[in-house]
């Protein structure tokens, strides 16, 4: 019998007990790998990396992460391939998922990795998208999760635009109930329907991002001007000057709080680097996050629940 098809494409696609194996093996595969101990459950298959964003963090995660599972990965981006010379989304999902094991997308419109999920033959994963960005933040709550346990009842502060890293961690505080303070400018506020929530009692907006950060258990914030809206840099400069993560900022969170950042960082705008390159900031483990817990996803998409040794 075969194993029924997952996507990956909200941090709501799965339950609290995904995440709880998912998290357990996020952990276990860091370790075998720190132990230098091979481990290649991925031996003969291919992931298909699509590209219509630019990246760093995403591209080498994926492509290392399936690389020490013991398969392949390929790099296609649509400025190269015939998605970018207008062949439908659907074709390509057809072709595509007949010749690989498990794609991944990182694009603008969430629309384009649901179109290409429901004529895909193979997993898809969500590795970014104008909406939603959800292997960040599942490294991001791992990471909490290494250092500190369960997230649940904790508070997340975020300051800043509430663009789709925002969305996810709202998604995430319905699935995992734990509690997401937003503070964002005038004009930026979140939007329930976008961040795909509705009636949430995880969810609180903030006038004042200090009365946001106050006795938070994590800070966290991103670029004030995403990808696709450089026209608007130089307004949002003056929009979000007084939403930088500083000190003062983190002096009113929980004496053990972190601070959070998916990167790239703009040290002196979103954060200061007293903030960023300080003690407790954990964007660094966040980062490497990202290829252990891609590693535990990429597994259970391709072959379930894996029995531990």
């Amino acid at each position: 019998m075969s194993k029924p098809l997952k996507h990956y494409l909200q941090f709501k696609d799965f339950s609290r007990e995904e995440y709880d194996y998912l998290f357990g093996r996020t952990r276990w595969i860091k370790e075998k790998f720190k132990r230098y101990e091979p481990y290649h459950p991925l031996f003969d298959r291919t992931l298909v990396m699509i590209f219509e964003k630019a990246s760093t963090r995403t591209r080498l995660s994926f492509e290392a992460g399936m690389f020490q599972l013991g398969g392949s990965a390929i790099y296609l981006n649509t400025r190269d391939s015939q998605l970018g010379r207008g062949e439908p989304v659907e074709d390509a999902a057809q072709v595509i998922s007949r010749m690989s094991d498990v794609v991944m997308i990182r694009t603008f419109e969430q629309d384009i990795v649901e179109r290409f999920a429901a004529n895909s033959r193979v997993p898809v994963i969500n590795g970014l998208t104008n909406e939603y960005h959800p292997c960040q933040i599942m490294a991001d709550i791992y990471t909490y999760i290494e250092r500190h346990g369960s997230i649940q009842g904790k508070t997340v502060a975020w300051i800043g635009d509430s663009n789709n890293v925002c969305n996810t961690w709202l998604q995430a505080a319905e699935v995992l109930d734990f509690n997401v303070h937003v503070s964002t400018p005038p004009g930026y506020e979140v939007e329930p329907e976008r961040a795909g929530i509705y009636g949430t009692d995880h969810f609180e907006e903030f006038a004042d991002p200090m009365e946001a950060a106050r006795g938070a258990d994590i800070i966290t914030t991103d670029v004030w001007t995403s990808m696709g809206f450089e026209a608007e840099n130089e307004e949002r400069m003056r929009d979000f000057a007084d939403f930088q993560v500083d000190a003062d900022m983190m002096r009113v969170a929980n004496p053990d709080a972190v601070f959070m950042h998916c990167l790239p960082a703009h040290r002196g705008e979103e954060v200061s680097a007293e903030v960023i390159d300080g003690p407790q900031s954990v964007v660094w483990d966040e980062a490497e996050n990202r290829l252990h817990a891609q590693k535990a996803l990429l597994e259970y998409l391709l072959l379930g629940q894996v029995k531990p040794d």
